[in-house]
């Protein structure tokens, strides 16, 4: 008996047995190809010191979203403070760089900002007492809360701070912050309107550098990096240097080109339209990488926090805008053959993202590739964790097996580690035996038959030792791609390129323009 189907049922029956031929137990359907890839770092999500002189433009370009200030009373001789991290009043009793005795900047233009302190609440005017007390009670920011930063022009780190009634902050005694003071300064250490500013921390992501140039100019700024920073002969390098793919990392905003919300501007999908077109032409994949999610999901400057705090995940709402960000990006590049996997989300920082939201949005995500593509791989990134107890220096990844338990019934999933090595106590020798031992280790401790693919989507032959030697390099390199080339779905190299002169071992293209890398 002959069974008739209709040209839809056809199509998905296509579908189905693509996909099922295509990801079968997870594996690729070729088992010896792996990804080599160059990461576009820097392009269409900022990272500030990959090209410095993007910011050069700026006013006042020291006091960016998200950089943290100290103010040191002269008269006093301690730090403004908020009490108990936020909540209560401001005070001048700080006797050292603690958290409470920081305020983080949100920019409004050049010379006015609001001021976050430790606990996420705003500095402002009392408005229920006598309008002239300085407290941190907001938790947002309005006219109140708004403040002009004057400095000395022959001394820049001295300043003085006008609040919104048109008074000048002013340290009466150690207990008693108000804004009263009014007239000309002279800067002297009599004058309890002056304050000794320390800057202790910055950023430079996409935030800081579109609201830094502000409306009128950042779109100007912007457009030109995009259509210059990677061209087309980028991609003919990338091709003729036996690198086979791209991992482009990319912004939540982009969903909402050409008009998303401020401070970021549009323009940037057209410039990765301009790369599935470079990536066709010469035969190149492409991993969609989602590198700065809404909230942040990490809190740096390359996921465009914008003062490093890490709110992305928090609630559902967040959560579904990043899938429609994901949706949007699949259904708009799904039809192209250089469209190769999807990434759902970069570096989440433990343990402000938990597991269990974690696994919500990559169920949710991973859902949102396979409604427009049975075929493009599925990027989770492993979750990752300081290295250091304290919080400080450099990351890993937390065990990416945590993640397994999620991707067993996820066919065509790919768990990304990233291997940074930037031990600077150990000499050129251990840093090479801690990638072929160490690394290799972990790298064949969640590599299995019926498992996800992995992937090293970052590494760099950056060798923290001083006096580390061209071959010293070359062997560093050479150790990482042979550890790292036995990943299951490949590895990716971070950045292309730097317009850095100090960090330019970073640069790809560098380091394959004068010997030290040959693929």
């Amino acid at each position: 008996m002959a069974i008739l189907f209709s040209t839809k049922q056809l199509f998905s029956i296509c579908i189905i047995l693509s996909f099922m031929l295509s990801f079968s137990y997870g594996r690729s359907p070729n088992p010896a190809f792996r990804i080599k890839a160059a990461n576009l770092g820097g392009w269409l999500v900022t990272e500030g010191w990959i090209k410095p002189s993007l910011f050069d433009g700026i006013p006042n370009k020291d006091f960016l979203d998200g950089t943290q200030l100290q103010f040191k009373s002269v008269t006093v001789g301690k730090y403004l403070c908020a009490e108990n991290g936020g909540g209560t009043i401001v005070v001048a009793n700080g006797t050292n760089t603690s958290g409470w005795a920081i305020f983080k900047l949100w920019r409004i233009n050049e010379t006015n900002f609001h001021f976050r302190v430790f606990n996420k609440q705003f500095i402002g005017l009392d408005t229920n007492g006598n309008g002239i007390d300085i407290v941190a009670e907001s938790n947002t920011p309005g006219s109140s809360e708004t403040f002009e930063i004057v400095r000395n022009s022959k001394d820049l780190s001295r300043l003085r701070i006008k609040a919104p009634n048109g008074f000048f902050l002013q340290a009466k005694t150690e207990e008693l912050v108000t804004a009263d003071y009014e007239g000309a300064t002279s800067w002297g250490d009599d004058d309890p309107s002056v304050f000794e500013m320390t800057i202790n921390g910055s950023m430079q992501g996409e935030f800081q550098v579109t609201n830094g140039y502000g409306p009128q100019k950042a779109p100007q700024v912007m457009r030109k990096h995009w259509s210059t920073y990677i061209v087309e002969d980028d991609f003919k390098f990338i091709a003729g240097n036996g690198l086979n793919a791209v991992r482009i990392p990319v912004g939540w905003w982009m969903a909402s080109d050409p008009t998303p919300p401020a401070p970021y501007v549009g323009g940037s999908l057209q410039a990765l339209d301009n790369a599935f077109t470079w990536a066709r032409k010469y035969e190149l994949k492409i991993i969609i990488d989602l590198h700065a999610a809404p909230g942040s999901q990490n809190g740096f400057e390359h996921s465009s926090s914008r003062d490093g705090s890490q709110e992305w995940g928090l609630t559902d709402d967040n959560i579904q805008q990043t899938v429609a960000v994901i949706d949007f990006l699949t259904a708009r590049y799904a039809s192209c053959p250089s469209l190769y996997a999807v990434e759902l989300i970069n570096e989440p920082l433990s343990p402000g993202v938990s597991l269990e939201r974690l696994n919500k949005y990559y169920k949710a995500g991973y859902d949102a590739v396979r409604n427009h593509s049975p075929t493009a791989y599925v990027v989770m990134s492993s979750r990752i964790e300081p290295i250091d107890p304290s919080g400080l220096g450099p990351m890993d990844p937390r065990d990416p097996r945590e993640l397994f338990p999620l991707t067993s019934d996820l066919n065509g999933s790919v768990i990304d580690v990233h291997y940074y090595n930037s031990n600077k106590s150990m000499t050129v020798q251990q840093n090479i035996d801690f990638v072929c031992t160490n690394r290799s280790a972990q790298l064949n401790q969640i590599t299995t038959p019926d498992g996800p693919l992995i992937f090293v989507g970052e590494w760099v032959a950056e060798l923290p030792v001083p006096e580390a030697s061209k071959e010293d390099l070359q062997r560093f390199a050479k150790a990482q791609q042979e550890v790292y080339g036995n990943a299951t779905f490949g590895w990716g190299y971070w950045t292309l390129k730097t317009l850095n002169n100090e960090r330019k071992h970073w640069s790809l293209e560098w380091m394959i323009e004068n010997g030290y890398i040959k693929l």
